[in-house]
């Protein structure tokens, strides 16, 4: 059964809201809100914070109180029905007297898959689905992804000039953007479970990939994909730990040395003797990571787009121009004829003090070289 109608709609728009306050927070566990109404009246709200901690029913019905009994719940994603790291939401749902739940989504995790939606009919509740079922997918589509392909969503971000060039032929590319655009950019690492970046970008800029231009209370790991295990131990990625070095390399000595700094190394070859990419995100989705931001140079870019592990770009344009010397966004394969090339969608645009931020995804899945 499913519903459109304008109170409901009204009052999934402030669940969102509620789900959204633990973006930067809640992984590897779904974003998720609810608010309890009772005679037109909102008598309770809250949102999921952290894994671990109580689900977002769960705070609104303590904030609710008997008031719960006879209300309606909004929650954006179908109550749980199992024993996680807290009790099933559902039978506290059944126990506090709600009388209708509207979810936006039917929850993709296996373990639920509408059991807990079917657990409250069974009670006698009524249930309602499928309001702003879009944004309610959109807003935990790592999660949604980790349950439905067994693998995170991965973003490519990339900072370019007007005529789509990332860095001068030496490599220097800081700045190419303003401050605004990256401070926008540490939004998108402050959401995500991981950060990735390549071993030429490593060695070119030393990074640390860190969140500091926006308030979290959460760093995302950091990986690099390093072939050789050419990365120097004493690099500033290294520094506080969270760190994961995917390789192909055998080389005992330097992956003691690495794990002697606090980094995880994961041996991943492929049969060209390069990190398997598509092995390192099932590795990723089983270690239950939701979202990947990619910072990285115009191989580690193109590699992903060659393996399929890219959903979506978010570029940051700059009114400036580089030059045709200059280093490009992707290496593509030779020969594409114009009917051939990848097609992307725009998602949505925005400025960011001079430059723009154009975020877009494929509009149909990408060619595989030969």
């Amino acid at each position: 059964m499913s519903s459109d109608s304008e109170i409901d709609r009204r009052y999934m728009v402030r669940a969102l809201r509620q789900a959204a306050q633990g973006l930067n927070t809640t992984t590897p566990n779904p974003r998720v809100g609810c608010v309890l109404v009772r005679d037109g009246a909102v008598v309770g709200e809250g949102f999921h914070m952290q894994a671990g901690g109580p689900h977002a029913e769960i705070v609104a019905m303590q904030a609710a109180g008997e008031a719960a009994r006879g209300a309606t719940a909004y929650v954006t994603l179908e109550p749980c029905a199992h024993h996680g790291r807290t009790p099933p939401c559902a039978d506290a749902v059944i126990a506090a007297g709600v009388s209708r739940v509207v979810a936006a989504m039917v929850d993709p995790n296996p373990q639920v898959a509408g059991r807990g939606l079917e657990r409250l009919r069974q009670a006698g509740i009524a249930v309602t689905t499928g309001v702003l079922e879009h944004e309610a997918r959109e807003l935990n589509i790592g999660f949604v992804s980790r349950m439905t392909r067994g693998r995170p969503w991965l973003r490519i971000k990339i900072a370019a000039t007007l005529d789509g060039k990332t860095a001068l032929p030496n490599g220097a590319s800081q700045w190419i953007t303003g401050p605004e655009a990256r401070r926008d950019g540490h939004r998108w690492r402050a959401r995500s479970c991981a950060v990735m970046t390549g071993i030429g970008t490593l060695r070119d800029d030393d990074p640390r990939l860190t969140v500091r231009d926006v308030v979290t209370t959460r760093q995302p790991l950091r990986i690099v994909v390093d072939s050789r295990l050419r990365m120097p131990v004493d690099a500033r990625i290294l520094e506080g730990g969270g760190v994961i070095v995917a390789t192909a390399s055998a080389d005992e000595a330097k992956t003691e040395a690495l794990r002697a700094r606090g980094a995880e190394v994961w041996r991943l070859p492929d049969s060209g003797g390069k990190v398997d990419l598509a092995a390192l995100m099932q590795t990723l989705g089983e270690r239950q990571i939701n979202e990947v931001l990619v910072e990285a140079g115009i191989n580690l870019h193109s590699a992903l787009v060659e393996a399929r592990a890219v959903d979506e770009f978010v570029f940051y344009l700059a009114p400036r121009l580089l030059g045709d010397a200059s280093r490009g966004m992707l290496e593509l394969p030779p020969g594409l004829a114009v009917a051939d090339m990848p097609a992307l969608e725009i998602q949505d645009l925005k400025r960011f003090g001079p430059d723009v931020r154009l975020r877009a995804r494929w509009a149909a899945e990408p060619s595989r070289a030969d």
